[in-house]
């Protein structure tokens, strides 16, 4: 068997073409016998300029190694150097007071904002506007109406003669719909001037910052009377705190005293940053997920306010047990972001990324190199963890095995984070130089999670089939519960399968309904004008790089499918199906064109993750 190839069975199979390079077309100038002698090069030396394709570099023509070395470097994970797919100009966008068409001449709605820079010319935009999409608006068929009006892509459906949008009798206006508020605009205006009130989150990281400068001095002198025995210590003697204390200075609280959400058992949605947003989780939650964690959020952005930040902490109603992942690099930062979320958002728990392998993360000290930073690790784990109980929320941790391949130190991070305070631990089987490279190490998972008391530990990596989740859970018997990411992208069902104990194989038509849902859902997220459309687009087109690579089980020659092996070129059983497995990013745009019509003039796509790692 050859390892990391997926087998095909001989009837989808496609030939092998392969590529000669052709030397007729390349004309060469006709020189005289004469002139050939003077030349320094004898008759038979091969043509310098023609060099066959396995022979080029592996970037652009002309580099050296070293800037081919630097390049790879640089670019590692992702397409850096992608331009937007499409940005509409703000003129070419109606005001929000035109968006139920031109009100009546007794309507006195029009736009008080002076300095509005959208357009308040609905005939022009009326005009320029694309041709709408065939088929119905969802956000009309599901609440009785569009708040989105003249602008809709599917605006037929809800316009009068007059190009006025349509209500039902009963309409009253209702923001609530389906998905949690997040981010009022009053509460942006508080945190941009700097005014949130973070008194509760300062003095819980002093205290904690405060124990632990007390136990680094204790363990200073302690070597010191070792090293130094019946030399004077002129050390200042710090006065101890005076007035009343709480009893948890005394009796420590354990964290199975203030559990409240038992995670045992459950399957796990990995936070996915790009892909794992809110329409993706909704499809999940189809396919019986139980936990599901928003996108990577930043602590800078969510304590400035920044509205894109914000938008990571969106919950649907469907997500009956959801957090949100933060990132940082500072204690106090990361700690004021968790006070803001626990009182502003809808969450379950908060976890803390302590695993991210960027590049841009890692620099700064957060995600993984977190790891190398004990102390502030510490701190930061425990004013969140001590914070969230006065909530009613849990907070958990996500990491890594390690830094380096060579030294692995999750074993050791375990009852550290037990001991802080975390409700549960999520371990990701390779460390932040392997990436998503390798195989994940479950023995090595086995190893961590045996050495916790009570706390559960999550394994993650490599789950694609039940077939995997069984063998794992039987090598595994000390890990509570499996996080699944990749395959989850890829195969969505695979929650679905494990729930059931047994392979799916949905046809072709089955996954482009899905397909179908996953637009309406962007569209009441995202929004059913050309902005919404477009950005519903990239999503999926994002989705996509990774939806290619399921290689149907009916088409499989050794099944079921690894995460990690590269299918051999094949059909699929149909046209669709042979549509939905091209790695061809033309071919993904033609699947979006037959949800959401034809793309805009200057479209263009490259995927964020390059998707590399099989």
């Amino acid at each position: 068997m050859d390892d990391g190839i997926c087998h095909i069975k001989a009837e989808f199979l496609l030939p092998r073409i392969v590529k000669k390079p052709v030397t007729e077309s390349v004309e060469q100038p006709q020189v005289k016998d004469d002139e050939v002698n003077k030349t320094d090069k004898p008759k038979d030396e091969p043509n310098p300029t023609i060099e066959p394709p396995e022979k080029k570099g592996r970037f652009e023509e002309g580099t050296t190694a070293e800037e081919s070395k630097g390049k790879k470097k640089k670019n590692r994970g992702q397409n850096k150097s992608r331009t937007v797919p499409f940005k509409e100009e703000d003129a070419l966008r109606l005001c929000k007071s035109l968006l139920d068409g031109e009100p009546a001449e007794n309507e006195a709605k029009k736009c008080t904002n002076e300095k509005c820079r959208f357009s308040h010319d609905l005939d022009k935009f009326l005009q320029l506007k694309p041709k709408d999409i065939d088929g119905k608006c969802y956000i009309y068929s599901t609440k009785g109406y569009c708040s989105f009006g003249v602008t809709c892509r599917f605006a037929g459906a809800h316009l009068d003669a007059h190009n006025r949008n349509i209500y039902p009798a009963d309409y009253k206006a209702d923001n609530s719909m389906l998905v949690s508020t997040w981010m009022s605009t009053e509460l942006q205006h508080i945190l941009r001037k700097k005014k949130y009130n973070f008194n509760k989150s300062t003095k819980i990281i002093n205290k904690f910052d405060r124990l632990l400068q007390e136990a680094k001095a204790e363990r200073n002198k302690a070597s010191g009377q070792e090293n130094g025995a019946g030399k004077e210590d002129t050390a200042p003697i710090e006065p101890k705190p005076a007035g009343s204390v709480t009893d948890e200075d005394l009796i420590k609280l354990r964290s199975t005293e203030r559990k409240r959400i038992v995670f045992r058992d459950k399957l796990y949605l990995s936070p996915l940053t790009t892909v794992g947003n809110l329409p993706f989780r909704r499809i999940c939650k189809e396919y019986g997920v139980d936990i599901t964690c928003g996108e990577m959020a930043c602590a800078i952005p969510i304590i400035n306010g920044a509205t894109q930040e914000w938008a990571l902490t969106k919950r649907h109603a469907s997500e009956d047990l959801f957090g949100v992942q933060l990132c940082g690099h500072n204690p106090k930062l990361v700690t004021y972001a968790a006070q803001i979320i626990a009182e502003k958002a809808d969450v379950d728990f908060i976890d803390l990324n302590t695993g991210c392998p960027i590049d841009l993360i890692f620099n700064q000290g957060g995600g993984s190199a977190l790891l190398r930073r004990p102390n502030v690790l510490q701190v930061m784990v425990q004013s969140c963890s001590r914070l969230l109980a006065d909530y009613g929320k849990e907070f958990t941790v996500k990491t890594r095995i390690g830094i380096y391949s060579d030294k692995l130190i999750a074993h050791e991070m375990v009852p550290k984070f037990e001991d802080w305070g975390a409700s549960l631990i999520t371990i990701h089987g390779r460390t932040k130089e392997q990436r998503y490279t390798k195989r994940a190490d479950w023995e090595y998972l086995q190893q961590c999670a045996s050495t916790a008391q009570s706390t559960p530990v999550f394994g993650n990596g490599d789950i694609f089939s039940y077939e995997d989740y069984e063998t794992i859970r039987a090598k595994c018997p000390n890990v509570a519960g499996v996080m699944v990411g990749r395959g989850a992208l890829i195969k969505p069902w695979v929650f679905q399968e494990i729930k059931e104990r047994k392979t799916l194989d949905p046809s072709s038509g089955e996954r482009f309904e899905m397909l179908k849902r996953y637009v309406n859902y962007g569209l009441e997220h995202w929004g059913s004008d050309t902005k919404g459309v477009e950005t519903t687009r990239r999503f999926l087109l994002e989705w996509q790089s990774f939806l290619y690579r399921y290689v149907p089980y009916g088409v499989l020659e050794r099944p079921p499918q690894r995460i990690n092996e590269r299918p051999e070129a094949y059909r699929g059983r149909d046209e669709l199906e042979t549509l939905m497995a091209s790695p061809n990013c033309n071919d993904w745009v033609k699947l979006s064109e037959m949800l959401l019509g034809p793309v805009p003039d200057g479209f263009n796509f490259v995927p964020k993750h390059k998707a590399n790692a099989y």
